[in-house]
């Protein structure tokens, strides 16, 4: 009896081991995904972030004199008080 309680303590001892074991590379696994993850996120925040800045960079162009002139120029076909428009009829 005294041998098989022994058995049972080293069968015991072995299963919670290998379900720990098993337990720790299931977790790291886990860890591994959220890590990708997580670079994945902050290279995206990173481009979103750039965006943005590059939108703040054209609203600050949109007011301007010159881009409000360009944009009339090049989109309604309009032009300054006497000034002459040439265009090019050999196309």
């Amino acid at each position: 009896m005294n041998k098989t309680r022994k058995l049972y303590k080293k069968l015991l001892i072995i299963v919670v081991a290998i379900y720990v074991v098993l337990t720790l590379i299931n977790q790291q696994k886990t860890l591994n995904q959220y890590s990708k993850e997580s670079q994945k996120l902050a290279v995206e925040l990173q481009e979103e972030q750039d965006y943005k800045e590059k939108l703040a960079k054209e609203q600050e162009e949109v007011n301007s004199i010159e881009f409000i002139e360009k944009t009339a120029r090049e989109m309604s076909d309009m032009y300054l008080p006497n000034e002459r428009v040439y265009i090019d009829a050999g196309l």
